[in-house]
């Protein structure tokens, strides 16, 4: 059986950055192990993932609950009961409210799919085309209560080709990211990573964000600057 800390997974969709945790945690690149994945729709794609992986797995509809208080309450027991140390956001759209946030402070990670502090919120593909970016790409942060403006942890660039519409850039940026978020989850797990007093730590120093981007030239070859 799998040890270590115990993650809760918690996603809105397809579920791919999940699966790429899972992957990690099988092989043992991230020693621990995805205890919980709930999604808050029905049809959520993340849901047969993990049925297929064996993964516990629940629903917890949002729109079943009176308050995003309501629903939050009974996410943070779900959570509880499954006793996970580590709460991954993947793709989850729910903006959870100040008071889960802080429960669950440096120990709740999201990935968002922009090189943060561009473009938070919805449509950042589109919008990153429309301003006429030369490149786009994906963030891993630590969660605080103000949306998507919680430290960045790493990041992965990616270059806007002038065929690019927002649905191939998408599609560019999610394998970026299913190459970053198990990287971060893993340095929570193996105790390199931490939040404190509102600042991204990793191994005892301060993350710099620039040494933690990953971009990727003209041609397409990623340049790696960051330490496993």
């Amino acid at each position: 059986m799998p040890s270590g800390p115990r993650i809760a997974v918690l996603a809105s969709g397809n579920g791919s950055n999940m699966q790429a945790i899972a992957e990690a945690c099988t092989t043992g690149n991230i020693p621990a192990e995805i205890a919980l994945v709930l999604a808050n729709v029905e049809e959520a794609g993340v849901l047969k993932r993990a049925a297929t992986l064996g993964i516990p797995h629940t629903c917890l509809p949002h729109g079943a609950f009176s308050s995003r208080g309501a629903f939050d309450q009974a996410l943070g027991e779900k959570i509880r009961q499954a006793d996970c140390d580590l709460v991954v956001l993947a793709g989850f759209m729910r903006i959870l409210t100040a008071d889960f946030v802080r429960q669950y402070c440096g120990s709740l990670l999201n990935i968002h799919p922009s090189l943060l502090p561009k473009y938070p919120g919805l449509n950042t593909h589109q919008r990153a085309i429309d301003a006429g970016d030369s490149h786009a790409g994906a963030s891993v942060h630590f969660v605080i209560p103000e949306l998507d403006a919680g430290p960045v942890i790493i990041q992965a660039a990616v270059a806007i080709d002038e065929s690019d519409d927002a649905t191939r850039l998408a599609q560019k940026v999610a394998q970026r990211e299913h190459e970053i978020y198990p990287r971060a989850v893993r340095w929570w797990v193996e105790g390199r990573l931490e939040l404190r007093e509102g600042i991204a730590w990793k191994d005892g120093r301060p993350i710099d964000d620039n040494r933690l981007t990953e971009p990727t030239d003209a041609e397409g070859q990623r340049r790696n600057t960051v330490a496993s």
